[in-house]
């Protein structure tokens, strides 16, 4: 078969290549004509390869399924031993499915070169069947034939319906484990994007980190730590990414920890006496939650009772990328209890105090997008907004105890509610299925009242459709993981469950249920420490005396250990020591004070007494002046007095 796209060479082109050419050009296979393909011949040409591979594959069924047929007649005629009428009409049967067949061979080889069939085969004939000839060949792979694997597949559709007809068959809830936080409410509960390791906070302002692989059937959390000290965890989320987790707590300063518990960064604290807001670089009051962006890296949200909610990024934690102020119908200021982003990050979701639901464009902060002003009652906390996987419809759980559905595109009136929803709490979560049927949320019960319940409602009519009893004590937190298609649950009473089934479930608890746990040895139970000093080792211990005697007569010619005690001090304290009155310079000094110190004796006569010998025997001043002072002349004053006749004779002298 030539190709159309061919031409015919003449002249030169025949001759072939000019060798004068292909020296000067220094290669032979210059000057060479290009070979050329027709696409369209090539491409028919495979058709009709595969056409009749297709047909020889077709007759080659046929003719055993004929066979299979033949044998079937043959063991009922065996079975039954028929009448010479019935046997020769079963012969004549055969005969005739035979000849039905041969003709219908001998048509599909005349007709093959006029039409050709493309699609699936016709089905397999049955006995006594007409049998309707094929004029057209057969292109494509052959389905089996019916009662084989079309019945299989057949049942798998039907099973796939009644499941789509009926979500809740696929709540995986058939096992369950429990893992221990503590005594006090799970509030907070974080799962990472590949579902490889869990992290709970509650009010005992601890954070714990579980990891399912490592785990085994004790079920032990690997680290526990307290990121923000004296504070109850509000929220906890790993990032888009699983390498970073956002703790918000009841301080004004959210934190960014990694996987392994150690600080990437904290936000900065905003200057309370500012009156905008806007203009702080941070939060001023207690945080509400916090919400990663699912598509930028280092991007999260955080609201407060400061009346904002903030964007902020992990490379500048020193002030807020910017600031969304939510406001009321009049202009004035209103606490957002719970915000969120839309699945694909260009919307940003925030629920008020005052039943409010404000949403904004992500990059427009000045007036909200969509506000609905009476979605829940005034007063109460909206503890969560979600968005559902499509990104159209907004589940919101309020603090009336009620769940509502809203449509974005529609933002006027909800679709649906429902009531009898009690939460006892300003985090109770709600959340949506991996495939976006079912919606889940937790009810919450005073303290011996009955059990907390997670309950299902189907999105397209909003029944109540399933509900599981949780424990005796109020359900907080919930989280329905898309991969692992495992659901988290926090309680009131310092429990975290996961609810998992072993078929629908992948990874995450089945990890570490398989795993027995490891049984403490008894060699380690048994054995005592021994406390190896260096001296205790035989190369540097001391010689042992053999005679005790011998060693206290060394000891009784050594001073120092033959040195008498020093007996205590009794008095105010004497070579330095001080007395018993106190252990202190201070005490000493206090009492020396406070003795009576007077001495009663004349200060004259306690001066004049050393006056002859300082007369006979000058040391200090006179000395100095015996050249230079003249010398004294003294007056001679008699008196009549007595006393001045005995009194000493230079106490009458006058200068």
């Amino acid at each position: 078969m030539e190709p159309s796209g061919s031409s015919e060479v003449t002249g030169a082109d025949a001759a072939g290549p000019d060798p004068q050419l292909a020296v000067t050009m220094g290669f032979t296979g210059f000057g060479k004509k290009a070979r050329t393909f027709d696409l369209e011949a090539m491409f028919e040409q495979t058709r009709r390869t595969a056409v009749e591979r297709s047909r020889k594959t077709l007759e080659a069924r046929e003719k055993e399924e004929e066979m299979n047929r033949e044998k079937e007649l043959r063991k009922q005629i065996e079975d039954v031993e028929p009448t010479p009428s019935s046997s020769s009409a079963i012969r004549e049967q055969s005969k005739s499915s035979s000849r039905d067949t041969s003709s219908s061979d001998s048509e599909d080889s005349s007709d093959s070169s006029d039409d050709e069939l493309i699609g699936p085969p016709l089905p397999p004939k049955t006995v006594g069947e007409s049998v309707n000839t094929v004029d057209e060949d057969i292109l494509g792979p052959l389905p089996a034939p019916l009662g084989e694997e079309g019945d299989e597949d057949d049942d798998d559709d039907i099973q796939d319906e009644g499941e789509e007809e009926n979500p809740v068959q696929r709540i995986p809830d058939s096992h369950e484990i429990t893992l221990k936080h503590g005594t006090k409410t799970v509030s907070a509960l974080g799962l990472d994007p590949s579902g490889a390791r869990l992290v709970t906070g509650g009010y005992d302002y601890d954070v714990k980190f579980w990891d399912f692989a490592g785990m085994d059937a004790s079920f032990k959390a690997f680290r526990s730590l307290q990121p923000c000290e004296c504070h109850q965890i509000k929220s906890l989320q790993y990032s888009n990414t699983g390498d970073m987790i956002l703790v918000v707590s009841g301080s004004s300063q959210a934190k960014v920890i990694d996987r392994d518990g150690f600080e990437v960064m904290e936000c900065i604290k905003g200057d309370q006496y500012i009156v905008d807001m806007a203009n702080t670089k941070g939060h001023t009051a207690m945080l509400h939650t916090g919400s990663w962006h699912p598509k930028i890296k280092g991007e999260f949200m955080t609201c407060s009772n400061d009346a904002t909610v903030r964007l902020w990024e992990v490379e500048n934690p020193k002030k807020q990328k910017s600031v969304f102020k939510p406001r009321t119908m009049q202009g004035k200021k209103v606490i957002p209890t719970t915000c969120t982003y839309s699945r694909d990050g260009n919307l940003v979701a925030a629920a008020c105090q005052n039943g409010s639901i404000q949403i904004w464009d992500r990059n427009l902060t000045v007036h909200p997008k969509f506000h609905y002003k009476q979605a829940h009652d005034p007063g109460t906390d909206t503890s969560c907004v979600a968005f559902s996987y499509d990104g159209n419809v907004l589940a919101s759980r309020g603090g009336d105890d009620t769940l509502k559905l809203w449509d974005v595109r529609q933002f006027n009136k909800p679709l649906f509610s429902a009531s009898g929803l009690p939460t006892l709490f300003p985090m109770t979560d709600c959340c949506f299925s991996p495939d976006d049927k079912l919606i889940v949320t937790g009810t919450s019960v005073q303290r011996g009242c009955g059990n907390g319940k997670l309950v299902f409602f189907e999105r397209r009519t909003f029944q109540r459709v399933y509900e599981i009893d949780i424990t005796d004590a109020s359900v907080v937190r919930c989280l329905w993981h898309p991969k692992l298609n495992q659901i988290m649950v926090g309680t009131g009473n310092g429990l975290a469950k996961v609810y998992y089934d072993p078929n629908k479930s992948q990874r995450g608890a089945k990890l570490c249920v398989v795993k027995t746990q490891r049984k403490a040895k008894q060699a380690e139970t048994l054995t005592q420490d021994y406390i190896i000093t260096p001296h205790a080792l035989p190369m540097f211990r001391e010689p042992r005396q053999r005679s005790t005697r011998k060693q206290l007569e060394k000891d009784r010619l050594d001073p120092l250990k033959s040195h008498k005690p020093e007996p205590p001090v009794a008095g105010p304290g004497r070579g330095g020591r001080v007395g018993t009155h106190g252990g202190t310079l201070s005490s000493y000094i206090v009492k020396n004070i406070a003795l009576d110190k007077t001495d009663d004796s004349n200060p004259r006569e306690a001066i004049l007494r050393h006056a002859k010998a300082a007369e006979d025997n000058p040391y200090w001043v006179s000395p100095a002046y015996s050249k230079t002072q003249p010398k004294t002349m003294f007056a001679q004053v008699e008196s009549d007095d007595e006393e001045s006749k005995n009194e000493p004779e230079w106490k009458k002298r006058k200068i």
